[in-house]
Order: structure tokens, then sequence, then C-alpha cells
């Protein structure tokens, strides 16, 4: 049977993806809290990370787990490159040594947003905040160790766990009458899930030999959604989607400027990513991201926050 290691299962993609994970064999979770449950694996301290892979000796090493604090970042950039930077290539490292394979996600933030079309994986990364530039740092850490790996790139992943602007949303619709939302950078919502179920679609193509097969296929991919829309739209759509609607005290959604709502990091203005390169490769369609975000708030329970 098949051992994967996962990383950061308690966040809101690693909970997903050890959920559907688990069809394709036996998954070990390990986690920074000591209290979580699996094994205790701190991405800002090495040494727990190469103790952990080589007690497991995992077939797979799957890292959805990072520093996501965006704006925090700015403030904590050796914690961020630490975690984002330096972590992934350990992990390389140690993969490398007992003959594993990596899956690790990435950002659309490692782009500076001043492109007018989708970015494909062939275009030059040019961060612009602390965490777009560790969550690179990452990638070229991996890369540079030589492992069988995919780097998947994903971009505004929501979910019904964590910290997430789907959840802001709604928790202010129920507390505000009137929300400002910037309408000027524009991007793919994409729903945790989907990214988990993307994910084990393409680990079951390589069951009978999987190092084999992220060794014939290793390199960077797009994974988001279908479609684009801004901030602002991606919350009009919350709201219109909203099953618990009765609850909402907003009147009044309102589009605003960049420079309206300044945040310690820079954001890109376009960071929407060409996903062609995955659904060729793979063989697998990528939903709309109003399809998703319909289907992922039929789950929803009727209190948010």
């Amino acid at each position: 049977m098949t051992r994967i290691l996962l990383t950061g299962s308690t966040g809101q993609v690693g909970w997903e993806v050890q959920r559907t994970l688990m069809s394709l064999g036996e998954v070990i979770t390990a986690g920074r809290e000591v209290s979580s449950p699996g094994l205790h694996m701190d991405l800002a301290q090495p040494d727990t990370i190469r103790h952990v892979i080589r007690e497991v000796q995992p077939d797979l090493i799957v890292n959805p787990a990072a520093y996501t604090a965006v704006d925090k970042a700015e403030t904590e950039p050796d914690l961020a490159m630490a975690v984002n930077g330096t972590a992934p290539g350990v992990i390389a490292e140690e993969a490398k040594l007992i003959g594993a394979g990596i899956i690790h996600y990435s950002t659309d933030y490692v782009f500076n947003g001043t492109q007018a079309k989708p970015y494909t994986e062939e275009d030059e990364p040019d961060p612009q905040n602390i965490y777009g530039k560790t969550k690179l740092a990452g990638e070229k850490a991996i890369q540079a160790v030589n492992v069988p790996h995919l780097i998947v790139r994903t971009s505004w992943v929501y979910g019904l766990r964590g910290k997430n602007f789907l959840l802001t949303m709604l928790k202010l619709a129920r507390e505000r009458e009137e929300l400002k939302v910037v309408d000027d950078q524009v991007g793919a919502p994409t729903w945790s899930r989907m990214i988990a179920e993307s994910t084990a679609n393409i680990l079951s193509q390589g069951t009978e030999d999987l190092v084999g097969f992220l060794s014939s296929n290793s390199g960077i991919y797009h994974l988001t959604a279908t479609g684009q829309t801004s901030w602002y739209g991606f919350a009009k759509a919350i709201f219109e989607y909203d099953p618990n609607l009765s609850q909402q005290k907003l009147k009044n959604l309102v589009a605003i400027p960049t420079d309206q709502y300044p945040t310690p990091a820079k954001r890109p203005a376009y960071s929407s990513l060409d996903t062609h390169k995955i659904t060729s490769t793979f063989g697998f369609y990528l939903q709309y991201w109003q399809s998703n975000l319909e289907l992922c708030l039929t789950e929803i329970p009727e209190k948010i926050g």
C-alpha cells in the first residue's frame, strides 16, 4: 500500500486533501500543534521535518502546509521564509534520500499582476510581497533538489474551514448593512475541495508506479477554477448564493479601488492563471468558479463565525 505523509491536515486545503487521498493509500498526518492528531512536524524547525520523514518513510509527501498570513508576513519575513521557503527544500532533500515524490502547493502571488492575460507556467515570476517571495523560494528549493515533484500553483483559496474571504464575507454580511470590497484585483476563486479532488485525480493515474509517474510529469502546474472575477464580484456571488440569505443584514455592497483599502502587503492587480497545462497533461476538466462556489455554499452551517 502507498504510504502518504500529509502536512497541514487541519488547514483548509489539507483537511480536504486528507479525505480525497484515503482511497489511494495510507495517509499519515503531521502538523505543528503537538496536541493535534498525527505526528509533530513544525515547518519552522527543520529537525522535526527530517525526523518525521525518516520515521514514516513515505512513498509520497503532500505539502499543503504554509505560512499564509499575507499581510502579517510583511512583519514576520524570517518565519514566513522558514515555513514557505526553507522547509520545502528540506522536505525535498529528505524525499530524495528515501526515493519518495512530492506534491507541493504554491500561489498566484508569485506574479507581479501587470499582465493582461492569464499567467502560464513559463511566465517569469516577480512577486511583489514577502508571502509571494517566500513561496517562490520554496518552489526553487524543490526544483534545485531534482526530486520527482508536482508544484501546484493555485489562487484565492476558500472553503468552510479556517480563515478565508468566503467566511469573512458571510460573517460580515450578518453584522453590517454596508460593505466595501475591492473591485480592481482580478483572479480565480478556487474551492479547497476542488484542489483536493484534482490532486487525487492526478495521483490515481500513477498508482502502479507513483514515483515514476511523478518523475515523468515533474514540474509546475497551474490549478484554479475556470473563469475570473474581482473580489467585489466574488463577494457579490457569495451573497447571492448564500442559502441563509434571510440572516443577512447587508443592504449595500460598494465596489472600491485598491487605493481605498490599503494593506501592508501589495496584491497583484491581475493574477489569473492559465490552466491548459494541467488539463492537457492529466485530462480532466476544471469547473467554473461560480459552480464550485454554489456547491460549496450548500454545505454551510446556519450560523457563521
